[in-house]
């Protein structure tokens, strides 16, 4: 599983928990049931965003719910699940992302995809998700086609890029990606007039996307001698940053002008969570604590210890960097796909305090790794916390 939207549960509450959760296996679940069982490996928290807006916007019906069957993630219990268009369309975006991304790994050769039968293989798993994206979006009036430019596009501006140039301009195909998906959601909840603030929110997010990925797999980059687009542009920490933070104050603002029926998941998820999200790129923290400046002059919370700014106290020998040393590099699509496959037998996803990405190696936190760690209490009502400076929120409660 993959994403950087990853709440905690114990955040949520129960309501709110039964939502997220009803997305996110009718990601999976519209998965298999276009595409097959080798599709649910492409389920992933950000993508189960798309059917969150849907929902959120959409007036309840009998037809949102559905109850299906045991299943041993859920500890072989049955339970109400979302479908529908909007679990269609995360489907279809998830899909088409998803094989961009296996054929960008088999075009560097990496891993075992270095190797030719499994790159064939991989090249006929990614032209067979590409065409079922395709034919799901077009299912429900989103055409996939400009999900695929932006890919495309993707890969000419990394190779013009260099020292100077904007990281906006890097992030931008992703920013396009989003705002289409995002805003394709008013269209299937019959509210076009959100249309254009969610496309706004959408932008932003995928900046946000491209960003926290850059963050996160920036030490690990480096020691393999990836492309990354903080090292490549030149771009501080203090300045990537700062662009996640007006993304932040972006995406609250374009959420002020949707009109929802019920928006108490999406605003937890992309108001508070998302938050959350870039402080934990970071290494920050956001909650009860003042702004304060990093050790390289950036903004934000104190700093953590171990974060990915400068080490705090006496350095380690055999751990320089003060966190996490740098990783191998990714495992291949096989290979990854094995790891994610035990992952989720075993439940290490949601129960384990941490775990390596199967694909990445990027240490993730369980759903419930700081279940009882959050201090701040929330009302029922909008999910916000009662004293908004203790968590930076500029909502209105």
């Amino acid at each position: 599983m993959f994403g950087i939207v990853r709440p905690c549960r114990h955040r949520l509450g129960e309501g709110l928990k039964a939502q997220w959760m009803a997305h996110l296996c009718g990601l999976c679940l519209a998965l298999r049931g276009d595409h097959g069982q080798l599709a649910r490996i492409v389920t992933n928290y950000d993508g189960l965003l798309i059917s969150v807006l849907t929902e959120a916007q959409a007036e309840r019906a009998d037809g949102g719910r559905r109850t299906a069957g045991p299943c041993p993630l859920r500890g072989m219990r049955t339970a109400s699940v979302a479908q529908g268009e909007g679990a269609r369309l995360a489907a279809a975006v998830s899909l088409v992302l998803a094989a961009a991304k296996v054929r960008d790994h088999v075009a560097d050769g990496d891993g075992l995809l270095a190797r030719r039968p499994v790159a064939l293989a991989a090249r006929r798993v990614a032209t067979s998700w590409g065409r079922a994206g395709a034919r799901t979006g077009s299912s429900v009036g989103f055409d996939t086609a400009v999900l695929l430019d932006a890919v495309d596009r993707q890969t000419g501006i990394e190779a013009l890029a260099g020292p100077g140039t904007s990281l906006l301009t890097v992030t931008e195909p992703t920013e396009t990606a989003t705002a289409a998906a995002f805003a394709h959601t008013a269209v299937l909840a019959g509210r076009p007039g959100n249309a254009e603030p969610l496309a706004e929110a959408g932008r932003y997010f995928g900046r946000l996307a491209h960003l926290l990925d850059a963050v996160e797999d920036r030490e690990a980059d480096a020691a393999a001698g990836a492309w990354n687009p903080l090292t490549a542009t030149g771009t501080s920490l203090t300045e990537a940053r700062r662009l996640a933070d007006d993304a932040l104050h972006g995406i609250r603002l374009a959420l002020r002008d949707v009109e929802f029926s019920d928006g108490k998941l999406a605003h937890l998820l992309l108001a508070h969570e998302l938050r959350r999200s870039v402080d934990r790129a970071f290494g920050t923290e956001s909650c009860g604590h003042p702004a304060t400046a990093g050790p390289d002059g950036s903004f934000g919370a104190p700093v953590r210890p171990g974060g990915p700014w400068a080490p705090q106290g006496p350095v380690d020998p055999n751990n320089p960097f003060g966190g996490e040393p740098p990783r191998p590099g990714n495992r291949g699509l096989l290979a990854g796909c094995a790891v994610a496959l035990g992952l989720c037998c075993t439940c290490k996803v949601c129960c384990a305090d941490e775990f390596e990405g199967p694909w990445s190696r990027r240490k993730r936190e369980g759903w419930c790794s700081d279940c009882g760690n959050c201090d701040c209490s929330c009302c029922e009502a909008c999910q916000c916390c009662e004293c908004c400076e203790c968590c930076s929120c500029d909502c209105s409660c």
